[in-house]
């Protein structure tokens, strides 16, 4: 099986090519006021449709209540709504339900007790991700740039589909594939030249390693 990849925080015309150009599978748009990566409405829609079929489109969100999910969902009208707030099980449930979307809950890491909720969330959402905790004070819950202890997902298990985040980029992504046994990658800032300003030369670098990574693996197995 190959690695599934997602270029999230796309903010421009230039960005969403490179991400489709390059292969990636997901393409996540944010809407978040306290992200340099935050999209209005239009310009939302506007980059969905030029992605539409030639990628799955995300939607990113933390912490919405109904009618910012529902305005968001209009203008993206994604395939998948990424959940990256404090969002409870029963809450990923009833937006699940509502919006007969699939669902991607970020799972906060830090630490091993993190991992604890997990079932919780295999049993209501359709994927998981695994990020970096934010540090203290911060406004925001990703897109800092920093990583956790990969090894602490190494040799797990999971229900559903999962992907790795945090402090990844192109060269430390085949390491982080090898250490968790990632199934699947998304990066922000690790492709970035400044805060929500995506390269294209660091989006086809990052997922050319990341597939000669899944590859390499799994011709050793």
């Amino acid at each position: 099986m190959g690695i599934s990849i997602k270029i999230c925080g796309i903010t421009s015309v230039e960005a969403a090519d490179a991400a489709v150009r390059a292969g990636a599978d997901f393409a996540g748009l944010m809407f978040n006021p306290a992200s340099p990566r935050n999209l209005a409405p239009e310009a939302a829609r506007s980059l969905a449709e030029r992605m539409r079929g030639r990628t799955r489109l995300v939607l990113v969100l933390c912490d919405p209540d109904d009618e910012a999910l529902l305005l968001a969902a209009r203008a993206v009208k994604p395939d998948v709504i990424q959940l990256h707030g404090k969002e409870a099980p029963d809450r990923v449930a009833q937006i699940r339900g509502r919006f007969s979307i699939e669902v991607m809950k970020v799972i906060s890491v830090a630490e091993a007790s993190d991992l604890a909720g997990v079932p919780a969330y295999e049993a209501v959402a359709d994927m998981l991700l695994f990020d970096a905790k934010a540090p203290a004070g911060a406004a925001r819950s990703g897109g800092h740039g920093s990583a956790f202890d990969w090894q602490l997902l190494r040799g797990r298990r999971f229900t559903r589909p999962w992907l790795l985040a945090g402090g990844l980029n192109a060269e430390n992504v085949a390491r982080a594939i090898a250490t968790s046994g990632a199934p699947g990658v998304d990066v922000s800032s690790g492709v970035e030249t400044a805060p929500g300003k995506k390269s294209a030369e660091l989006i086809a670098a990052f997922v050319a390693n990341a597939r000669a990574a899944r590859y390499a693996a799994e011709a050793r197995t």
